[in-house]
């Protein structure tokens, strides 16, 4: 992959750009519910700390499709350098686009991002379906490490079908869900299994399934479309 110098060239974040500006939203987020918790207990009057929390919900569920349709990004994006661009003309994403966008993420989660190693231009799957990108905001403060330009597309002539490949992508995954699943529910008793009554080791070695399945499916994902994976092999 190459990387253009004179500031021409679309510049794509890669995923722990990405991730740190999620971690900023959150963080955002965090001191806006704190702060409003402090507020209602400092008033101490019911009306205002139920109309404030229903404020509240209202602001954060709109946060993100506001700023991201108004200003190209939230603020987790424009204090890493990021901005959501839209695919057609270059410009800002709708105020629909952008609701769509959190829609699809809410709903998928972490696993939005396990196709972004199988896209030209590391997109997510919400990233995908609604036809945007996350970018660099300004090249000039912005160094190689933190994006890719496009990446070249595979030779058509030399992959399995698109569809083959994908089918293909879903067995494996099927595999290894099983199999994570399996392991993890060996290690945790079935107190936590049965009634979500677990122990903090239990609990940590559920976090530690959950990370290696989205790692996993990542990697599969990025080898099955790139014809890497044994069944659906490029010439």
């Amino acid at each position: 992959m190459s990387f253009d110098a004179g500031g021409t060239t679309p510049r794509y974040a890669r995923f722990s750009r990405r991730l740190r500006a999620i971690f900023l939203d959150w963080v955002v987020a965090l001191v806006a519910i704190f702060g409003a918790v402090l507020l209602a207990a400092a008033v101490g009057n019911s009306n205002f700390s139920r109309a404030l929390g229903i404020f509240i919900v209202i602001a954060l569920m709109l946060y993100e499709p506001v700023l991201v349709s108004f200003t190209g990004g939230t603020l987790g994006h424009t204090w890493t350098n990021l901005r959501v661009v839209d695919d057609r003309h270059g410009g800002n994403v709708s105020f629909a686009k952008a609701c769509l966008r959190i829609v699809i993420k809410s709903v998928l989660g972490w696993y939005s991002f396990i196709v972004l190693a199988a896209t030209r231009r590391n997109q997510a799957i919400h990233d995908l379906l609604t036809r945007s990108t996350v970018q660099i905001r300004d090249p000039a403060k912005a160094s190689p490490g933190q994006y890719i330009t496009e990446r070249s597309a595979p030779e058509a002539t030399r992959l399995p079908s698109r569809w083959r490949r994908v089918a293909v992508i879903c067995g494996y995954l099927l595999v290894v869900i099983i199999g994570v699943a399996v392991i993890a529910a060996s290690l945790l008793s079935p107190r936590c299994l049965d009634n979500d009554y677990c122990s903090a080791g239990e609990r940590l070695i559920s976090l530690g399934a959950a990370l290696v399945l989205l790692a996993l499916a990542a990697l599969i994902v990025a080898w099955g479309w790139k014809g890497r994976l044994f069944g659906a092999r490029g010439s």
